[in-house]
């Protein structure tokens, strides 16, 4: 049986550190590595619009000498015409050796797993998961700070919807010492099952509502988008829209050491007059992005150099 990335718990501590201890490799390596992939490809299903998470897994594929194939709308797709997730995974995987998915509804992916002869990897479904940015983000804070324990993590913006909120907490609570502090409008806390499990495993956490209180406490701020696209209607999403705008007022009440980070896109919660300041380290996070994908593609297609 396949391998598949659906959450990241699918992954143990252990995985984790060794997936970033390969990327660090890459970015110091790249040659290494040029032609560990040839003759393979990767589909990309991507049934929601994408910019950064589609091109990333092209880029790490093409990078490693494979190929790409696939689809960046359900509207281009077999979907349009009623055809189900599992038998698209199961049609493409004639093609493909390994399956890249992202699509609205959550649980998706597992559910094309059941059926799949070839590694799925879940590149979003919903407002659940998206377990290859959370490694994008493991990778830039362990570059970034030195270190995955002893942090204050500030989660800022949307947490009821934030997928990539939900995995890094998944993921980050698993490492020593760390204290999560929950900014964001009582409308878009953490769901409730997170909040439970935070609370039955110990983990460390506050809830606030304004981020100019705590942000001089915190090792990461990870900042997010409050997404039009997970609102049952337009009213909610304008009234809460613009809840956080990190500026260089706020900035300015943080540490030296502050590393700022988001998931992207931004649309105006991160003022790009914070873009030149040291502590912004939200593009290095795409870049960070590529390779991890690149070291979990080795993993999953079990290549080694």
């Amino acid at each position: 049986m396949p391998r598949h990335l659906l959450d990241i718990r699918n992954l143990s501590t252990d995985e984790i550190d060794e997936l970033m201890d390969r990327a660090d490799d890459i970015i110091a390596n790249p040659q290494k590595y040029a032609d560990c992939m040839r003759g393979k490809k990767l589909a990309t299903l991507f049934y929601e619009a994408s910019t950064r998470t589609r091109l990333s897994f092209e880029a790490a594929m093409m990078e490693l000498g494979g190929n790409v194939l696939g689809f960046s709308a359900a509207d281009s797709s077999s979907a349009s015409k009623g055809e189900s997730v599992s038998d698209t995974v199961r049609t493409v995987a004639c093609y493909a050796d390994a399956i890249a998915m992202r699509h609205p509804k959550e649980g998706a992916p597992t559910a094309a797993a059941q059926v799949c002869p070839v590694p799925i990897i879940n590149a979003g479904d919903g407002g659940h998961n998206h377990p290859t940015q959370t490694l994008a983000d493991l990778l830039t804070i362990r570059r970034e700070k030195g270190r995955l324990n002893q942090l204050v993590v500030g989660m800022c913006g949307d947490l009821q919807f934030g997928r990539t909120v939900h995995s890094l907490i998944d993921a980050m609570s698993r490492y020593k010492s760390i204290r999560f502090v929950l900014i964001s409008p009582k409308e878009l806390r953490i769901p409730d099952y997170l909040r439970e499990d935070m609370t039955a495993e110990g983990v460390t956490f506050t809830e606030v509502e304004k981020l100019e209180d705590v942000i001089g406490t915190l090792d990461i701020l990870y900042m997010t988008r409050v997404q039009r696209e997970r609102f049952f209607n337009e009213e909610d999403y304008v009234r809460l829209k613009d809840s956080y705008i990190l500026d260089v007022a706020k900035m300015q009440l943080a540490r030296q050491d502050l590393c700022v980070m988001h998931p992207l896109p931004r649309v105006n919660e991160i003022s790009k007059a914070v873009d030149s300041d040291p502590r912004a380290a939200y593009f290095k996070q795409v870049a960070y992005g590529k390779f991890m994908r690149e070291a979990l593609l080795m993993k999953l297609l079990e290549v080694e150099v």
